[in-house]
C-alpha cells in the first residue's frame, strides 16, 4: 500500500531532525498565534474594529471551519512526507485550541461551550488522518485528482448555499476567497484545474444530500 502511495506523489527531499523540531515548533507558535487572535477578534465589540474589519465580519469568519480547513491544506501538501504533514497539522490546531482556550481562560475569564470544545477537539484529533491524506492531493493520477476534489467539494459548501431552487454566496464572501486560494494551490494544469472543478461541483452535491445540516462541511 505504502508502495502505491508513493507511486501517486513521491516524498520530497529529506530534512534534518533539527530542521523538524525548529518547524514544529514555529507551526505550534503560528497556532497559539491565530487561537488568540480569534479569541481575541470574538471578545472584541464589533464597533470597536476598524470599519473594513467590521464589514467583513473578520471575528465570525474566524470562528468558521473554512480558514482553518485552507491553513490545514496548506500545511500538509506542503510537507515533506506524509508523515510530516500529519505531525504539522495536528500541532497546528492544537497550538491553536491552547491559544484560543488560554486567551479565554486568562482574560475572558470563562470557558466557551462544552459542546463546541468537543467539536474542535475532535478535529483536532482527526487531523493528522486526514493531514495524511490531503498531501497526497498534489500527486498525479486520478486518486490524486478524487483526493483534491473532495477538498475542493467541502470548502465549496463552505463558500456557497445552493438547493434546488436557489443559489447564494455564503456570508460576505470570504469563504469564497478561501475556495479560490484552495482551487490555486491544488492546481496542476490546465486540463486537471477543469476536471478538479467539474469533480469537486458533483462532490459538492452529492455532500450536500449526504450531510444537509452541514456539520463539519
Amino acid at each position: 500500500m505504502k508502495e502505491k502511495l508513493n507511486s501517486i506523489r513521491q516524498p520530497l527531499y529529506n530534512i534534518s531532525f533539527k530542521r523538524k523540531i525548529i518547524n514544529t515548533l514555529l507551526i505550534v507558535i503560528f497556532g497559539m498565534i491565530m487561537g488568540i487572535v480569534s479569541k481575541f477578534l470574538d471578545c472584541t465589540p464589533s464597533n470597536h474594529l476598524s470599519v473594513f474589519l467590521e464589514k467583513l465580519d473578520i471575528s465570525n469568519f474566524l470562528g468558521r471551519v473554512a480558514i482553518w480547513y485552507l491553513i490545514a491544506l496548506i500545511l500538509s501538501i506542503y510537507s515533506k512526507t506524509p508523515v510530516r504533514a500529519a505531525v504539522n497539522v495536528f500541532v497546528f490546531f492544537a497550538g491553536m485550541l491552547t491559544g484560543y482556550y488560554a486567551y479565554t481562560k486568562i482574560f475572558a475569564g470563562f470557558y466557551p461551550d462544552r459542546s463546541y470544545l468537543m467539536m474542535w477537539v475532535g478535529l483536532t484529533i482527526v487531523s493528522p488522518i486526514l493531514a495524511f491524506v490531503c498531501w497526497y492531493a498534489k500527486g498525479k493520477g486520478i486518486v490524486s485528482l478524487i483526493i483534491s476534489a473532495f477538498i475542493a467539494a467541502a470548502l465549496f459548501l463552505q463558500a456557497f448555499f445552493f438547493g434546488l431552487t436557489y443559489f447564494d454566496v455564503a456570508y460576505q464572501g470570504l469563504e469564497v476567497i478561501v475556495w479560490i486560494v484552495c482551487l490555486a494551490v491544488l492546481y496542476k494544469s490546465p486540463i486537471q484545474f477543469a476536471v478538479l472543478v467539474c469533480l469537486s461541483l458533483l462532490f459538492a452535491v452529492l455532500l450536500r444530500l449526504i450531510f444537509p445540516f452541514g456539520f463539519f462541511i
